[in-house]
């Protein structure tokens, strides 16, 4: 970017926060205040009106806004013009993924990836699949890899590939010689649950609730905030769940828990989102291509 107090003004502009644009741009928060408090010297004029710890655009702020956006879109376009004159695929591409997502599918992607492209930077922000859609609406993130359906219709979603979720318990667990598992012989056993917002736990939700069941007909032991949490529950004996089968490889090899089928047979969506509006730098196309590329050679694969 030319001019970089114009870049951190119009990420603080949009979040209207200095700590999440600083989270966002990578910078320490004084030296965010930095820039813009250089920019305003510029103007001569407060862009920011700070009160009870809020802020809010002034009027001056609010013309600034307008304009730092079309000339950070028009910056954008003529730095993808050239590169594709050129050839050359790099910056910074900046994805947001819920947790089951980046810990087990992307880490694959993003090396092959990243040995086509060694130049794009790229930048794995980690979150549930709320937490990753609201990045992608809040534009803090280029785009989301999410587990979950997207009611936002200014979003475009395209499902990537299919994930199978399993019953998993410990190895001399009584339901562990079973083929395929039912739902409602899982209502008296202590449940571990993932936490409010998490993809895999809406999606159980849905699947329970199209079956005739709730989900607080189960006896939930526990709530924790990542798939790792959820197996280290059910090792110790805590309870039985409900995981993506992308997440018990190690553990079936081992023989630390035992996963089963569900029936009716349970399959979820992977799937990319982003803004229907954004203007795409060269680096987040060449990732959506290789993504999708990826994607169908996992389906052949699996199919």
């Amino acid at each position: 970017m030319a001019d970089r107090r114009l870049q951190v003004f119009h990420t603080v502009a949009r979040l209207l926060s200095f700590t999440k644009a600083a989270e966002t741009l990578h910078m320490t928060q004084p030296a965010v205040t930095f820039q813009i408090r250089q920019l305003e010297e510029f103007f001569n004029t407060r862009l920011f009106d700070r009160t009870h710890n809020r802020i809010n655009l002034t009027a001056a702020g609010e013309r600034v806004f307008e304009y730092s956006d079309r000339i950070i879109e028009l910056y954008n376009e003529m730095d993808n013009r050239v590169r594709e004159m050129t050839g050359d695929v790099s910056g910074i591409l900046v994805i947001g993924a819920s947790t089951t997502i980046a810990e087990y599918v992307l880490p694959s992607l993003l090396g092959e990836f990243k040995q086509l492209y060694p130049s794009v930077n790229i930048r794995l922000n980690v979150s549930n699949s709320m937490g990753v859609v609201h990045m992608v609406e809040n534009n803090t993130v280029d785009v989301g890899v999410v587990e979950s359906p997207i009611s936002n219709k200014n979003l475009a979603v395209e499902v990537c590939w299919h994930d199978q979720l399993v019953f998993i318990c410990p190895p001399d667990h009584p339901l562990a010689k079973e083929k395929v598992i039912k739902p409602e012989a899982l209502a008296d056993l202590p449940f571990i649950m993932r936490e409010e917002g998490s993809g895999t736990l809406e999606f159980i939700r849905n699947h329970l609730f199209e079956n005739g069941i709730s989900l607080q007909e189960y006896n939930i032991s526990l709530e924790v905030g990542s798939p790792e949490a959820v197996k280290s529950a059910v090792e110790a004996g805590l309870g039985i769940s409900i995981v993506s089968s992308a997440t018990v490889h190690k553990e079936i090899k081992l023989e630390t828990l035992a996963a089963i089928p569900l029936e009716p047979n349970l399959e979820r969506p992977f799937s990319i989102v982003h803004q229907r509006q954004k203007f795409r730098l060269r680096a987040m196309e060449e990732f959506m291509e290789f993504a999708r590329d990826h994607c169908e050679k996992r389906s052949s694969q699996d199919g």
